[in-house]
């Protein structure tokens, strides 16, 4: 068809409209979210993927409200000349990533897509909240993402490097919380994320901070840092265990240890007092044991 012809039907009430330079949507309704990403794929041209927030979400991570909705971030090589335009940002790598394809849409790895969407937010928590996702819903390795960090454009890296230093023996932005408020206790965790075997050297569990001295347990539980829903049931089965092992145990909610610091405080004191006035159980932090029924 002439593009006088092309022009005429994208024009107001005509049957197609323009999506982006070149690219021609072929019907007047609002575009599915899939068509707008599939025209920024064919704006970008034949090697590009999606990248960033769209790749996150596609991979199945819930995204911090903070983050853009509606762009879509597409990477092409680098001696592509194609510009960012309308709802597409466009960034040319020398690094481009081979492409995952689901449901049709090539998409960044999701190291390399989880590390292109916090370089563009500079606020600490929904940063700390997608990096949580990529680790543990999506189980990618700290270290793959990492090494995104080490070794891609630096600019908008500090904080999530930050936050992955901070993290280093940590599993949640929830633990890296309860690791602050507990040095206001008299007598802070003396392990954090340590594995805990029973007398005859069975696993009973890997609490998020640990009293040794006094074989107290701390827990920070949310259905929303488990991989699968089920992981609640297994919850109730580890805190099964540690009762069969005479473990006393205090768990505490992500929301308690941002809105009531202080009532977290005193029943962590209060539990710490109750185990330090029975038996200690024999139990022990142990790296190698005997294989167990």
């Amino acid at each position: 068809m002439s593009s006088k012809v092309i022009y005429r039907r994208c024009l107001p009430g005509g049957p197609w409209q323009r999506l982006l330079p070149g690219i021609i949507l072929l019907h007047n309704t609002e575009p599915t979210r899939r068509e707008l990403v599939i025209a920024a794929l064919l704006y970008g041209g034949p090697q590009s993927v999606v990248t960033g927030v769209e790749a996150c979400r596609r991979y199945g991570l819930h995204m911090p409200s903070e983050f853009p909705a509606g762009d879509v971030h597409v990477l092409i090589p680098h001696q592509v000349k194609v510009r960012s335009s309308e709802f597409v940002t466009i960034e040319r790598t020398v690094r481009l990533p081979s492409a995952w394809v689901r449901e049709g849409i090539p998409l960044a790895p999701l190291a390399r897509a989880t590390t292109d969407a916090v370089r563009r937010v500079r606020a600490e928590e929904p940063i700390g909240k997608l990096l949580v996702e990529a680790v543990q819903r999506g189980r990618c390795s700290p270290d793959s993402i990492g090494t995104e960090l080490n070794h891609g454009s630096k600019r908008g890296t500090a904080m999530p490097r930050r936050l992955l230093a901070e993290w280093a023996d940590l599993r949640s932005i929830a633990e890296a919380r309860a690791k602050k408020l507990s040095s206001q206790l008299p007598v802070p965790p003396s392990h954090w994320n340590a594995e805990v075997r029973d007398e005859a050297g069975c696993y009973v569990g890997r609490p998020d901070g640990w009293w040794d001295e006094v074989a107290l347990a701390w827990e920070i539980d949310s259905v929303d840092f488990h991989f699968y829903r089920d992981g609640y049931a297994r919850t109730l089965q580890r805190n099964n265990r540690y009762t069969a092992a005479g473990i006393t145990v205090v768990q505490t909610l992500p929301s308690q240890l941002r809105d009531e610091p202080g009532r977290v405080l005193e029943e962590l004191r209060s539990a710490h007092r109750v185990a330090s006035a029975r038996t200690r159980p024999t139990v022990s932090l142990i790296e190698k044991s005997p294989d167990c029924p």
